[in-house]
C-alpha cells in the first residue's frame, strides 16, 4: 500500500495534537504536595510526544457531525489518558517488559514499578472523571461515554485482550483466539475513539454504529500494521524495542499465516473501515484519508 504525504493533513495532525497535549497539560494535576511523584509519572505517560492519534480521531469524527473542537476536547483528553494507563501498564516487567516508550524511558524505568502502577491506575479514572464533569450539561451524553469507554476499558476488549495476549504462542495459535486479541489490544480504543466522537457530535445511533465499526476494523489493520514494524523497522524509527513479540513468543497475525497474507488483511480491514466511514451522513474524505495513512504508516 502507497501512501503520498498531504502536507495539509500533516499540518492539521500535528496542530490538534498540539492543542490535545495543552489541554492535558491543563486538566492532569501538577505535581506538588505529598503525591508529586504519583503526579509527575502520570504526567511523563500521558504527555510524552506521542501522535495523539486517538484523541486525533475523536475530535475530527466529532467535527464531521457538526461539534465544535471545544465540546471535543474533554472527550479527546479522556481518551488519551485511558490509552496512556494502558501503555503504562503494558510496559510494566509482568506484562511486555519494554523499556521504552515514545522515544523515551517507559514510566517503570523513569521512576520505579510501583510507581507507574500507580500513575496507570490514577489516569484511569481520571479519564472517567473528565467525562462526568466536562459533560454534565449533557446526563445522557456523558453516561453514553462513560459507559462506550468503560466497555471499553473492561474485561472483555482492552483487558482480556491483553490477558489473553499474555498466554502467547504457548495458549494455542487458533484465528478465533487471535481475533480476541486483535479486537481488544488495539481495536477496542480505536473503535470507542470514532465512536465517542460521534456521540459528542449527535450522531444517529446508526452513524454511531458505522463509526464504531470502522474504527474495529481500522484498528484491527494497525495492529497488523504494527506487528509487521516489529519484524521490519528499527528501534530509533519507532521509539520503542523492535523485535520484542517473537522473542516473548507473542502471537501475531504475521506469524501465524505470514507477512504477505498480512499485507493483504490489511487492505482488506481498510477498505472495510472506508466503507463504513462512507455509509455516515458526514463529510468523510478527512477520515477516509486518516484511515488510509493508518495503514500505510511507517513508525
Amino acid at each position: 500500500m502507497i501512501y503520498t504525504i498531504n502536507p495539509a493533513f500533516e499540518q492539521r495532525l500535528n496542530e490538534v495534537a498540539d492543542r490535545i497535549t495543552v489541554a492535558l497539560d491543563q486538566l492532569i494535576p501538577p505535581a506538588s504536595g505529598p503525591e508529586a511523584q504519583l503526579m509527575r509519572a502520570m504526567r511523563h505517560g500521558a504527555l510524552s510526544k506521542g501522535k495523539r492519534l486517538r484523541p486525533f480521531i475523536t475530535i475530527e469524527v466529532g467535527r464531521m457531525f457538526g461539534a465544535q473542537e471545544k465540546a471535543l476536547l474533554r472527550g479527546a483528553a479522556a481518551v488519551e489518558c485511558m490509552h496512556a494507563y494502558s501503555l503504562i501498564h503494558d510496559d510494566l516487567p509482568c506484562m511486555d517488559d519494554s523499556d521504552l516508550r515514545r522515544g523515551r524511558p517507559s514510566c517503570h524505568k523513569a521512576f520505579d514499578e510501583a510507581t507507574a502502577l500507580l500513575a496507570g491506575d490514577a489516569l484511569q479514572p481520571l479519564a472517567f472523571e473528565l467525562l462526568a464533569t466536562g459533560y454534565a450539561d449533557r446526563p445522557a451524553l456523558a453516561t453514553a461515554l462513560v459507559r462506550e469507554l468503560a466497555v471499553t476499558a473492561g474485561s472483555t476488549l482492552l483487558v482480556g485482550g491483553q490477558t489473553e495476549d499474555m498466554g502467547g504462542l504457548a495458549a494455542g495459535a487458533t484465528d478465533d483466539r487471535l481475533q480476541f486479541i486483535l479486537l481488544g489490544k488495539t481495536a477496542a480504543m480505536l473503535s470507542a475513539s470514532f465512536a465517542m466522537g460521534a456521540l459528542v457530535g449527535g450522531a444517529s445511533a446508526a452513524d454511531v454504529e458505522h463509526c464504531r465499526l470502522a474504527g474495529r476494523a481500522a484498528g484491527v489493520a494497525f495492529q497488523l500494521v504494527d506487528d509487521l514494524l516489529d519484524l521490519t523497522a528499527d528501534a530509533a524509527q519507532l521509539g520503542k524495542p523492535v523485535g520484542a513479540d517473537a522473542q516473548n513468543g507473542k502471537f501475531t497475525y504475521a506469524g501465524l499465516h505470514g507477512v504477505e497474507a498480512t499485507k493483504q488483511r490489511i487492505e482488506q480491514l481498510t477498505a472495510e473501515a472506508v466503507t463504513h466511514l462512507q455509509a455516515t451522513k458526514g463529510d468523510t474524505a478527512f477520515l477516509v484519508e486518516l484511515v488510509r495513512r493508518m495503514a500505510a504508516r511507517r513508525t
